[in-house]
C-alpha cells in the first residue's frame, strides 16, 4: 500500500484533510459552516476530492493501516511528513540536471 494519496493502485481513501472531505462547490454552492461540516467528515465514502501526493501518517506500530479520517495519526496529511519527502525529492532531481 502506498500511503502517498494518488500513488499506485492502493492509496488511503479517506484521509483527514477539510477541503478533500467537502463536496466540490460546483455541487454544493450553500455555504457549509463547521457545525455543518461533520456530517462530510463522519461519512464513510471515499474522500470526493483527492489531495494528490499528499502523504499520509502510514501504519501503527504493528503495521496496520485503518483507513479512517477519525484515526488522525494515520489519515491525515501533515507539513512534519511531506516536507522532508519533497525537500528529498527536489535534492534528486537537482542531482539528476548536473
Amino acid at each position: 500500500m502506498s500511503y502517498m494519496v494518488g500513488y499506485g493502485s492502493k492509496y488511503p481513501q479517506r484521509i483527514h484533510h477539510r477541503g478533500s472531505v467537502l463536496p466540490d462547490i460546483r455541487k454544493h454552492p450553500e455555504r457549509i459552516g463547521c457545525s455543518e461540516g461533520y456530517g462530510f467528515f463522519r461519512n464513510v465514502t471515499s474522500n470526493p476530492n483527492v489531495l494528490i501526493g499528499a502523504v499520509v501518517g502510514g501504519p501503527d506500530v504493528n503495521d496496520r493501516f485503518q483507513d479512517s479520517r477519525l484515526v488522525v495519526s494515520q489519515s491525515e496529511p501533515t507539513t512534519y511528513i511531506n516536507a522532508p519527502f519533497v525537500g528529498v525529492l527536489a535534492f534528486v532531481k537537482g542531482r539528476a540536471n548536473v
